[in-house]
């Protein structure tokens, strides 16, 4: 099974902008830490992402993790700390991230990213793309094609 870390942003703007079905077509299950979690369920986040989040679906697990001291991870915020930090733990083949610094410092770890345009513009265009992921060693796989979509990220 692929291992997919998603940060926040990427699970919030997909439920905002309708779209939060697509995950479960491209991943069999995503891994968030609970500080994620907890940050889609804060008060300050839309209703329509607090409801999400309160009844989660099957595909997306929920797991503790302490985030990591690491020198690279301080100007990141809590969420980006602890997403890479599980990422790192289980050896992750994809962290989903939209925050530019988050994902500078996730590839200089090794990790392969994607963010939330990606999953927005397949959704919306019109031929398919297909994700290759890097995975650790530099063997190219291709995890998924999806249909309906012309950009290949």
């Amino acid at each position: 099974m692929l291992l997919v870390v998603a940060d926040t942003s990427p699970i919030r703007y997909l439920v905002e902008i309708g779209q939060i079905g697509i995950l479960p077509q491209l991943f069999e299950k995503i891994l968030i830490p609970v500080v994620v979690y907890d940050e889609l369920r804060h008060p300050s986040a839309p209703a329509p992402v607090r409801a999400w989040a309160n009844s989660p679906p099957g595909w997306l697990e929920v797991l503790p993790v302490t985030a990591s001291n690491d020198p690279a991870f301080q100007s990141l915020d809590e969420g980006e700390r602890s997403a890479l930090t599980l990422g790192m733990a289980l050896g992750a083949d994809l962290i989903l991230i939209d925050d530019r610094k988050g994902a500078a410092v996730a590839r200089r770890k090794g990790f392969e990213i994607t963010g939330t345009l990606a999953f927005s513009r397949a959704q919306r265009n019109a031929a398919y793309w297909t994700l290759r992921v890097r995975s650790r060693g530099s063997k190219t796989r291709i995890f998924t094609t999806v249909r309906n979509c012309s950009t290949n990220f």
